[in-house]
């Protein structure tokens, strides 16, 4: 369904001298994937490895530098915006803040049914409660605003809307991130029935290896800008093969160091140690 072969995404900082070229950030190093029809992708890395852009190009709202990114068959790297409506029919997102994702002058039905004026599609009311009802929340909430709702409700808001078009493709950008801890299981789980039950190709954005093995059935590990580890996510979580991945490991917290006191942060570090050791005593 998606194929990504040798993307890469270049971007020039400002200039800080006549006498010098702008220098270049290389955002993404040639990255290549393949992602089934049907299937829940989860990429996981560190901020500022490069996912967020990834996700940008993957969805069209970018282009790479170099390479082909082809989604059913069609590449869509090269294509001009006007062309790309067959995209929009076919993939949504779900963004990370769903406050800032949300115009909060407009009313929850006219927020759902956005996708839908977009693409000159009817959106009678009884197709906006049952978007509503889809994501558990009632019918009347479609007359209430952003502001009147709590983080989780907004994100069922936000899922309602990526729904509105009947999309073949699913993408989340770091999605319970943003929540309280006490509703991110809830959104996690309604994530994944609505997945299931839609039979919805799924590529999921995070930083929490955690989060992605509760909900992938594969995982691609980014570092850098490059993909170092790819695999079923079980497999990656349990027998990690690069470095890079054991730290991510390492670095989520279990109730016996959480009961010693140890914050993520303390296991980050030591993760990183670890792993920079390990580096120095391959050169």
């Amino acid at each position: 369904m998606i194929q990504l072969n040798d993307v890469r995404r270049d971007f020039r900082r400002p200039r800080t001298s006549l006498l010098k070229p702008a220098p270049v950030v290389h955002a993404l190093r040639g990255i290549t994937l393949d992602i089934a029809t049907g299937e829940r992708f989860g990429i996981v890395g560190e901020s500022g490895c490069g996912k967020s852009t990834l996700l940008r190009i993957i969805a069209g709202l970018d282009r790479p530098t170099s390479g082909s990114v082809q989604v059913e068959g069609r590449e869509i790297s090269r294509l001009r915006e006007s062309r790309l409506g067959f995209l929009r029919d076919q993939m949504q997102l779900v963004l990370q803040d769903p406050m800032s994702s949300l115009d909060p002058r407009m009313r929850v039905r006219d927020i759902v049914a956005e996708p839908l004026v977009a693409q000159g599609k009817p959106h009678p009311p009884e197709r906006i409660a049952e978007l509503l009802e889809s994501v558990g929340l009632s019918a009347d909430a479609a007359g209430r605003y952003p502001h009147q709702f709590s983080g989780g409700q907004r994100q069922r808001i936000s899922i309602a809307r990526a729904l509105a078009p009947d999309p073949r493709i699913l993408v989340a950008d770091e999605p319970v991130s943003a929540l309280d801890v006490s509703v991110r299981a809830q959104v996690l789980n309604l994530i994944l029935e609505i997945v299931e039950r839609l039979d919805l190709t799924l590529v999921f954005v995070s930083h929490d290896l955690s989060v992605v093995r509760h909900v992938c059935e594969r995982v691609a590990v980014m570092r850098a800008g490059e993909v170092v580890e790819v695999g079923a996510t079980d497999q990656v979580y349990e027998e990690p093969a690069h470095a890079y991945t054991r730290s991510l490991v390492a670095a989520i917290p279990h109730l016996a160091d959480a009961l010693a006191g140890r914050t993520a942060a303390d296991l980050a570090a030591g993760a990183k140690m670890t792993t920079d050791r390990q580096e120095l005593d391959r050169e």
